[in-house]
């Protein structure tokens, strides 16, 4: 592995053919592109310099929905929905209902945008293969049979209200019932995620408190149907309440932080040389994700808690978990894996030893891609351009800049100016979303994707405080 490290660190970066670039998105160029390392460069999109502060703009809203019962509040902003879900005062199946009544008032064509989009993922899937939904279902099934009862009781509540009398898998722009189920399993059980994300402590930021960022990368869809459908949703348990970043209509965890400053984020993670999937006795990691939130108050017990479920998980993945106080990296192996000794399961700290090749200047700050870091685990950078180049950037990035700011976090992303589809950069056409959680204030500062590719110098709106 050190000659490829060393390949990496005197060019910053490595060309990747066009198709490869592409199938991260829908947009890209073909042929084989040159990389211009990681001074800055030109861009299609802009020529201008990023100019960033700590303070974030807030949208206005522009139109209010709410069920019946009030159990669900939607706003709708010019960038995203902001759901608030009671709680307190209804049962879980009560407020799986009013959410998918209120999402059909809010956004009538709601299923005609995500159906298909859902369907582009199940096809991923087979691969060109044809679909056996017969498989499908029971693997849906058995999976939604591990979810804890009061989340199974919310998805299975929103799946019958949202589907009516819809039954079966057909793509007629309509959700049926195990659509709906479906679509809140898409990590777990039919694609996972590529992303990144940086934790910097307080011994590095200027106000002595950490600051946490997660860049996400996801399949936004050929029509880009998940950068109209942002969301930012509030599950309102009183002192046990989560802020959730994803997708509307989704309730599982993506992108999360609770009343207690707990964030947890995923990133997957591959098996080199593959393994077969497995679903029978294994859970939805992103509902243990929530759980976690639900019943941890601290970043260390999420984390431990996390890693000791990993066995039973469906992906190999990393898991950003921070708070006020640390930062962990959970690199989660799936039993299987772990019983053919390609991987072991282990929470990588910023001390951590990591493996042979790569280096990280920079005490006190946590780096994660899509691989597995720490000394003896899975080399997921050897040979995998995407992963290598985002953590050597990453390092010599944060080594630069030394002492960060909330508005340092959001300029890394605009850190190089490339043209985004032919250079591997830390912030590409893939990218759906950026979080940034500020501990010194509580604020959760969020860009959105908006169309079909990521800006260059994205916009950051305040969409809460954990607090």
């Amino acid at each position: 592995m050190n000659k490829f490290f060393d390949k990496i660190k005197r060019t910053g970066s490595l060309a990747l053919t066009g198709a490869l670039l592409a199938s991260l998105c829908g947009c890209g160029t073909s042929g084989i592109p040159s990389s211009e390392g990681m001074r800055l460069v030109g861009s299609f999109n802009v020529e201008e310099e990023a100019q960033y502060s700590d303070e974030s703009k807030t949208e206005e809203v522009l139109d209010t929905f709410a069920s019946d019962d009030g159990l669900c509040v939607i706003g709708k902003y010019p960038s995203y929905y902001d759901v608030t879900l009671d709680y307190e005062n209804g049962t879980s199946a009560e407020v799986g209902a009013a959410y998918a009544m209120t999402i059909l008032k809010a956004v009538p064509d709601y299923e005609e945008c995500f159906e298909p989009y859902l369907y582009e993922n199940i096809r991923d899937l087979f691969s060109g293969r044809e679909i056996n939904y017969s498989a499908l279902e029971t693997r849906i099934m058995t999976l939604e049979a591990s979810i804890p009862d009061k989340y199974r009781e919310e998805i299975e509540s929103f799946a019958r209200t949202i589907a009516g009398d819809e039954e079966g898998y057909e793509e007629n722009g309509k959700l049926s019932y195990i659509e709906a189920i479906t679509m809140q399993m898409i990590p777990d059980a039919l694609r996972p995620t590529a992303c990144s994300a940086l934790s910097i402590g307080g011994s590095r930021t200027a106000s002595g408190e950490r600051i946490t960022m997660r860049n996400l990368e996801w399949n936004i869809g050929s029509s880009a149907q998940m950068t109209m459908l942002h969301c930012v949703t509030h599950m309102n348990r009183g002192d046990g309440s989560i802020t959730s970043v994803a997708v509307l209509g989704l309730l599982d965890m993506i992108t999360a932080i609770n009343d207690d400053g707990v964030m947890i984020g995923i990133l997957d993670v591959g098996t080199v040389n593959g393994m077969p999937f497995v679903y029978e006795n294994k859970k939805c990691y992103t509902f243990e994700i929530r759980y976690a939130l639900d019943h941890f108050d601290n970043a260390r017990d999420a984390a431990e808690y996390l890693s000791e479920e990993s066995g039973d998980f469906t992906w190999c993945n990393n898991l950003i978990v921070t708070d006020a106080n640390d930062a962990f990296c959970c690199e989660n192996a799936t039993s299987e894996v772990q019983e053919a000794g390609r991987a072991v399961s282990v929470i990588r700290t910023p001390d951590s030893e990591l493996m042979e090749g790569l280096e990280w200047d920079t005490p006190d700050t946590l780096c994660i891609v899509n691989s597995f870091a720490t000394r003896g685990n899975q080399d997921g950078f050897t040979g995998i351009p995407s992963d290598i180049t985002r953590f050597v950037k990453y390092n010599r990035w944060v080594r630069e800049i030394g002492e960060f700011t909330v508005a340092d976090m959001k300029g890394i992303m605009s850190r190089e100016v490339v043209d985004q589809y032919e250079v591997v950069n830390v912030h590409n056409s893939g990218t759906v979303h950026t979080f940034i959680v500020d501990y010194a204030t509580g604020n959760l500062h969020v860009a959105f994707t908006s169309g079909s590719c990521a800006d260059d110098i994205p916009e950051y709106i305040l969409v809460g405080n954990y607090k």
